[in-house]
């Protein structure tokens, strides 16, 4: 992976593919943004005094070390995004980083850039003190759905009430997301910083042009509520998304860089707000339970292969959905939630459909593929992770043991 980042910024990165067709940089990138891992991941490949290094600080110190001076050279600079922080206090201890990088680097203090996913419940009351303590870097928050209701549910796990529906039916329109975002806006630009918004998952199809276009609509009509509520820029899993996303917020910035001095006076969110996840008309249904356990299942899979991101039933999905997934399955068991119009939800019930997905997926992919795509330990890390009885704070946390 660093070894990857070194080429791209060299411009010298390329691919080809088994089948010959060969991929390269175009003329004109992206701004490479690199994402370090959250404080709560170590690094087992390097050890100091017999202990596991943070996977923060060797992501970020590798990166810096080898890439600072390669990107300011280029007109760049190291960017990155800040992702799982619950508080300002890890925040501060990023900052404390960035200053004795560059330092050291004899780099000026305040050319490190970091963006922050307010990707937790507790971040999301800590936001102004998270900008705060990053002062000198931050370049802005950004909202992260996925994982947000991931730590909603697990911070949460042992109250009745914080049951949620289908994650189908958490979407951003109801109420406490929109409390969460729209707070975040506010938030940014009384600071004078970026807000920006969630990931549009969808990979286009070609093979099902009405799914495409059916999931365009909807892409769009998430990234126009965006723009109007006063984000400066948003997220795409795929390039075909970019014009679909760029559309609404060329049409509402016109030719501004951003929509910063849109400081929402008018919004007003309290605790309560943020904290009253009831889901109107909600429900949980056969369907999505099946779903969440076919996403897990897919995506462990795929994770222990060496791919974080996965694309499975047209979205590109990654370990927020396969998070939310298990930590839903894992809450509905505990508080006995019972499938509209069916029965209640147990182990039973979840490992009966769980070896139907599992024999799904051999039936489509067949035995050869399926015996090199380490189902069986992606099945055996599910139940530990969604079934028993200790909730586990992070899938990735026993997942990790089982790569080199």
């Amino acid at each position: 992976g660093h070894a990857n980042l070194i080429d791209a910024i060299e411009r010298t990165i390329e691919f080809t593919s088994p089948e010959g067709k060969r991929y390269q940089l175009d003329e004109e990138t992206a701004t490479l943004v690199v994402r370090p891992r959250g404080w709560h991941l170590n690094e087992k490949h390097v050890l100091v005094d017999g202990k596991q290094v943070s996977g923060s600080l060797f992501d970020f110190g590798l990166y810096f070390f080898h890439n600072a001076r390669r990107l300011l050279d280029r007109g760049s600079g190291p960017y990155l995004y800040l992702a799982k922080l619950e508080g300002h206090r890890e925040a501060r201890l990023w900052n404390d980083v960035f200053n004795f990088a560059q330092d050291r680097m004899g780099i000026e203090r305040g050319t490190i850039k970091a963006t922050v996913l307010i990707e937790t419940i507790l971040a999301a009351f800590e936001m102004e003190e998270i900008l705060y303590e990053l002062r000198d870097h931050s370049a802005g928050l950004n909202a992260g759905r996925w994982d947000y209701i991931f730590s909603l549910i697990k911070k949460f796990r042992h109250r009745e009430d914080f049951v949620l529906p289908d994650r189908i039916q958490v979407t951003m329109t109801v109420p406490f997301m929109r409390a969460y975002t729209e707070l975040l806006v506010k938030t940014c630009h009384a600071r004078g910083a970026h807000a920006i918004g969630g990931m549009a998952a969808f990979i286009p199809s070609r093979k099902d042009e009405d799914v495409t276009k059916t999931a365009l609509a909807k892409v769009r009509e998430d990234k126009v509520r965006e723009a109007t509520d006063g984000f400066d820029g948003t997220w795409v899993a795929h390039p075909d998304l970019v014009p679909v996303a760029l559309e609404p917020f060329d049409e509402t910035l016109g030719r501004r860089a951003n929509q910063v001095e849109r400081r929402r006076d008018d919004v007003t969110v309290s605790a309560r707000d943020l904290l009253d996840v009831h889901v109107p008309d909600g429900s949980i249904t056969q369907e999505g339970l099946r779903n969440n356990v076919n996403v897990c299942i897919q995506y462990l899979s795929s994770w222990l292969r060496g791919n974080g991101a996965a694309a499975i039933l047209n979205l590109m999905e990654d370990a927020a959905t396969a998070e939310i997934a298990r930590s839903q399955i894992w809450q509905w068991i505990r508080h006995g939630a019972r499938l509209s119009g069916g029965p209640e939800i147990d182990r039973g019930l979840v490992q009966g459909m769980e070896q139907e997905e599992a024999d799904a997926i051999r039936e489509s992919v067949g035995d050869d593929v399926y015996a090199e795509s380490r189902a069986k330990e992606a099945r055996d890390l599910f139940a530990e992770v969604a079934l028993e009885e200790e909730f586990v704070e992070f899938l990735t946390f026993p997942a990790y043991d089982h790569i080199d």
